[in-house]
């Protein structure tokens, strides 16, 4: 994939981000703030993907603006991929230099017979570890293998390590559905400022 042009802005103190991404393949645009109220504007072109980005931001109370022209007419791939990388790239910007936050969340979230577990670490290095067994191959526009290529594209370019596990579910959708609500849940407890850490970067390194 090659992108043609990245334009960014810087975040500023109140923790926000933007980040254009234009490729051959899709044209997307994302507007984070971190210390939102859970408001989002959403046009991926795929419904299923619209709501679960709207559980990120209603749940992780963060405002998420995301417009996207992809190309599917092939599929949804390029899509799905590349918002994950853009939003990736946003959160990586606005969260800044790290200092104060509590770096570590994590979240356990059930949905009727569903149950999924969501661990993320602020820690600069990017890692995906992901075990789901959907039971459906795709719910509505979204093909359930992309749930996998929207959480590797976020992780590379965030910065995160990212552990993902549905430990029960047999409907699809719920089994989604609580993944990405988890996935709010633990990067709100994450980004949240510590007060007993107020100015320090949460590591005995110095940085992340």
């Amino acid at each position: 994939m090659t992108s043609n042009a990245l334009v960014t802005t810087q975040p500023s103190t109140a923790r926000t981000a933007e980040v254009q991404r234009n490729t051959a393949e899709t044209r997307v645009q994302v507007r984070v703030n971190l210390d939102g109220s859970g408001q989002a504007r959403l046009n991926s072109g795929i419904g299923f993907l619209d709501h679960m980005l709207d559980q990120i931001a209603r749940h992780g109370l963060i405002d998420l603006d995301v417009e996207c022209a992809g190309d599917l007419h092939i599929d949804g791939h390029h899509t799905v991929e590349d918002i994950g990388i853009t939003i990736g790239q946003a959160f990586a910007q606005a969260v800044g230099d790290k200092k104060g936050i509590r770096r570590y969340g994590h979240a356990y979230v059930p949905l009727d017979e569903a149950l999924s577990r969501v661990v993320i670490d602020f820690s600069g290095r990017p890692g995906l570890h992901m075990d789901v067994k959907f039971t459906a191959g795709s719910i509505g526009q979204l093909d359930t293998q992309l749930v996998y290529e929207f959480f590797q594209g976020f992780v590379n370019h965030a910065g995160v390590t990212l552990h993902i596990d549905n430990l029960k579910g047999f409907n699809a959708h719920h089994q989604c559905e609580t993944i990405f609500k988890a996935f709010a849940r633990a990067l709100r407890f994450a980004l949240e400022h510590d007060p007993r850490m107020a100015g320090v970067i949460p590591s005995t390194k110095g940085a992340l």
